[in-house]
């Protein structure tokens, strides 16, 4: 059985080379965000020194948004390719608040640990 979608560079016509690139420009920071994110959970697993599990659970934090950040980038550079093929609207992304929402919680978690030690 054959899948009767169109990929995102199949049907339509060929969008602006321009919007193109700036859609893979796009997914590219979503990935190296997704990078720093989880250098900085590496790192602050093996290099703070916060007592108990708080660096575990800050690392943690890091990695876990960086999995989502990484596990939706390539998602949504499919469906913004094929909405401009189809000359459709852009879709909207979740992933805005939730990342902005999930460096929020980092940054007052990591305000809080270094109060608290």
């Amino acid at each position: 059985m054959t899948n009767s979608r169109p990929g995102p560079h199949e049907g339509g016509a060929e969008p602006d080379y321009r919007f193109t690139l700036a859609n893979e420009r796009t997914v590219l920071a979503w990935l190296r965000t997704a990078l720093g994110l989880l250098a900085g959970g590496v790192a602050v697993h093996q290099l703070a020194p916060l007592s108990g599990n708080a660096g575990t659970v800050l690392a943690g934090l890091c990695v876990v948004l960086a999995a989502t950040l990484a596990a939706t980038a390539y998602p949504r550079w499919r469906r913004v390719q094929m909405a401009m093929r189809a000359g459709e609207p852009l879709p909207r992304s979740a992933m805005i608040p939730v990342l902005t929402g999930g460096i929020l919680l980092l940054t007052v978690a990591a305000a809080l640990l270094l109060v608290l030690t």
